[in-house]
């Protein structure tokens, strides 16, 4: 994993590769100041604004903690860093409409927000349109903040599939929590939020409109 540490030391920190340092030692916030030396409102501060450039001091900080981390939080830095690589833009077209779902977990529960669909309200997973060359790892994250007031890090990608119904591509990712308690931030597009309990998923979301490989990482214990 040598590449990984001198990948960091190279290159600048800021908010939002210290967030994924932070998700790969799978610590909250409170845990990761501490393990830092910082206040907690600084590591929240990053996931607010994920391209704060750090100060040296805090540079450094983040440095020994990579190179303190086992092999098995260096694994998942690694992936997380690859994962928000943006795709080459292709030059042989326009580029396609991409959505990125987050599956936000917290032990038993996972986020939904009640989208307004016209006169309609339907409950979904939160998710946000991924803009021309950025990451739709990042996306994802992103989207849950400004939608719930949800911090999370992404754990892994689910899949990814051309919606059956909008025909819109999507990308799925499975989150986890870190902090912040649910509240609505987009009363346009949205009517509520709220933790659900994995048992009850079914009773929120139709199973038949579910993407099977969610129901697969929450361990078929939906209903």
């Amino acid at each position: 994993m040598q590449g990984v540490i001198a990948l960091t030391l190279l290159d600048a920190w800021n908010g939002e590769r210290a967030a994924r340092l932070q998700s790969a030692l799978r610590m909250s916030n409170e845990e990761f100041a501490e393990h830092l030396g910082l206040a907690p409102r600084t590591v929240a501060g990053w996931h607010q604004n994920p391209e704060t450039r750090q100060r040296p001091d805090v540079q450094r900080m983040l440095d020994g903690a990579l190179q303190r981390a086992d092999d098995g939080a260096r694994q998942r830095f690694e992936h997380a860093m690859r994962a928000a690589e943006p795709e080459q833009q292709r030059d042989d077209g326009p580029q396609r409409l991409t959505v990125a779902l987050a599956l936000v977990q917290r032990d038993n529960l996972v986020l939904l927000v009640q989208r307004r669909d016209g006169g309609a309200l339907h409950w979904q997973f939160p998710a946000g349109i991924v803009k021309p060359g950025a990451s739709p790892a990042d996306a994802a994250v992103r989207e849950t903040y400004a939608e719930t007031a949800v911090h999370c890090s992404v754990r892994e990608q689910i899949g990814a599939r051309v919606h059956p119904k909008t025909g819109v591509y999507c990308e799925y990712f499975h989150c986890d929590y870190l902090a912040g308690e649910a509240e609505n931030r987009d009363v346009v597009e949205n009517a509520s939020v709220a933790w659900v309990a994995v048992a009850d998923l079914g009773k929120f979301i139709p199973e038949s409109n579910i993407y099977p490989p969610i129901l697969e990482v929450l361990g078929g214990t939906h209903v």
